[in-house]
């Protein structure tokens, strides 16, 4: 597993700062949840994973397909 540098982590969590909106497209893992599925960014770790509301499973940049929402 290759880890994020200090500065692709900080880019992912301006990209998708805590409060954006989140569709997931596809998630390659038998427990995710459907596609679709929308939730709000609660948290972007150390690791530079996407944690959000309703899914228990955290999104991970490169690896899973999703796309930020634009609300007002």
């Amino acid at each position: 597993m290759e880890f994020k540098s200090q500065s692709e982590v900080e880019a992912i969590r301006k990209q998708y700062p805590v409060g954006s909106w989140i569709q997931i497209d596809h998630m390659d893992d038998p427990q995710a949840p459907a596609q679709g599925t929308i939730g709000k960014v609660i948290n972007v770790d150390d690791i530079g994973n996407i944690h959000i509301t309703g899914t228990g499973l955290s999104l991970i940049p490169g690896v899973d397909r999703f796309h930020k929402l634009l609300h007002d």
